[in-house]
């Protein structure tokens, strides 16, 4: 899913890095401060320090700006790195709009129609974008900054002129909105959660990519990605995800960009993705 769409580009940098050079045992002072580093906290002995040196040398020889987060319920773990940066959604907003139309169904206390299930169950399993433009025009921007409030993801701005596509996001949203799916709420009922929860389990075999990389066989998956190339920060790569099993209970969020390629995202992706599942599973 590409879309090439001309607009003035977003107030959003690129974090870069500058290396101090050696010259006769002295050290250069670095053009620019160091990039962030990965936090992680965890009420399992030991864990947090080894995800921390995992996620880090995963991305320790990567380019572009990498935004991260994870939490596993079960043992209180948290990570995250550039958590508040903001990057164009591409088509991890589909889950918000699939989202905000649950909320708005339930408010308007009736089921999804056929029609509305043929749409969302199309953007969400094939990332179908005709599909996500006609639900996006009928649910209107009020509704999905409705939804947005009551989800208190207060980081997320709705893409302008009917571009959802460039929605901004970040890390921290995103995880919230994996908690809604993944935990009981009160935002979205339990029959909401366990539809999307659903589709995101039915992704197309060519697009479960990123999160579910080198998970453990025991554990279920449920996965949104997405993709853009535009001329400012190259390929925008994007996977979010849900992770049940083998004592663990976890979601991820991935964001990217400045990327040379889609697959050169997809890859820095998935060395951070199976880092995290190896080190959960052996916790």
């Amino acid at each position: 899913m590409t879309h090439r769409i001309g607009i003035r580009r977003r107030g959003v940098l690129a974090a870069t890095l500058g290396a101090g050079v050696l010259l006769t045992g002295v050290a250069a002072t670095p053009a620019v401060a160091a990039p962030p580093a990965v936090s992680c906290t965890s009420a399992k002995a030991g864990l947090a320090a080894k995800l921390k040196k995992d996620i880090t040398a995963a991305l320790a020889n990567r380019k572009g700006t990498v935004a991260v987060g994870l939490h596993d319920r079960t043992t209180n773990t948290t990570c995250t790195l550039r958590a508040s940066t903001a990057f164009d959604s591409a088509s991890v907003v589909k889950v918000t709009v699939l989202a905000a139309l649950l909320r708005d169904t339930q408010k308007q206390g009736r089921a999804l129609t056929a029609r509305e299930k043929t749409l969302a169950t199309a953007m969400i399993t094939k990332s179908d974008n005709a599909s996500t433009s006609t639900l996006w025009k009928q649910l209107g921007t009020t509704k999905i900054k409705n939804f947005l409030t009551a989800a208190k993801m207060t980081q997320t701005k709705p893409g302008a002129n009917g571009y959802w596509g460039l929605t901004q996001i970040t890390v921290t949203d995103e995880q919230k909105l994996l908690k809604l799916i993944a935990a009981k709420n009160t935002v979205l009922t339990d029959a909401s959660r366990a539809y999307a929860t659903k589709l995101m389990g039915q992704v197309v075999s060519s697009q479960r990519w990123g999160t579910p990389y080198g998970r453990p066989s025991g554990v279920s998956w449920h996965v949104k990605n997405g993709w853009l190339s535009r001329a400012t920060h190259g390929w925008r790569v994007h996977s979010v995800g849900t992770f049940k099993g083998g004592g663990h209970d976890y979601q991820m969020t991935f964001l990217t960009h400045g990327n040379t390629t889609m697959n050169y995202g997809i890859t820095t992706i998935q060395g951070v993705a199976k880092v995290i599942h190896r080190d959960l599973a052996a916790s």
